[in-house]
């Protein structure tokens, strides 16, 4: 299948011809796509637990791949896919303007970076972490003097039923 995850994709066929849409997943197996806010399915959500609340929830379903078509990075129109080879690499190719749209290997070097920055945000807020930590310790030692003063307000009013038991 020459549509990959995280393609953007214009919709040729059914009710949604002429969006586009990122694909949130492709199944090359079943010749299915999934494409982001199209296909809406309502879904019916059944609470499993009593703090929970049953919901219809809106979901993207899979469409076949034939009738998307992938959308060219560089010149933005509806193309088709080839592939070449270059180097050691099998990377794809607009059909209309011959720009490479992306290898497995810029897939890979793409989500990479992520991880390190999410590494480099983690780091600085270790760092940032003391000055929360004081403001923590201040919320605690304020939540304990607020659950102390619930109970003894609760022992009070206890004390005010019995009185009235005994009158």
């Amino acid at each position: 299948m020459k549509i990959k995850k995280n393609d953007t994709v214009l919709i040729l066929t059914g009710d949604d011809k002429g969006k586009t849409g990122k694909v949130l997943f492709a199944d090359p197996k079943a010749n299915k796509v999934v494409v982001d806010g199209v296909n809406i399915q309502k879904k019916h959500k059944k609470a499993r637990r009593a703090q929970e609340t049953s919901e219809i929830v809106s979901q993207s379903g899979p469409i076949n791949a034939s009738n998307v078509m992938v959308v060219c990075p560089v010149c933005g129109k509806a193309t088709r896919v080839g592939y070449k080879t270059e180097g050691d690499a099998k990377v794809r190719f607009c059909k209309k303007c011959g720009a490479v749209i992306g290898t497995q290997k810029d897939v890979k070097e793409a989500e990479k970076p992520v991880k390190k920055a999410t590494k480099k945000a983690e780091t600085a807020e270790k760092a940032e972490a003391p000055a929360e930590k004081k403001t923590a310790k201040k919320t605690t030692t304020t939540k304990k003097s607020t659950t102390t003063k619930k109970a003894d307000g609760e022992k009070a009013p206890a004390k005010k039923s019995s009185t009235k038991k005994e009158a």
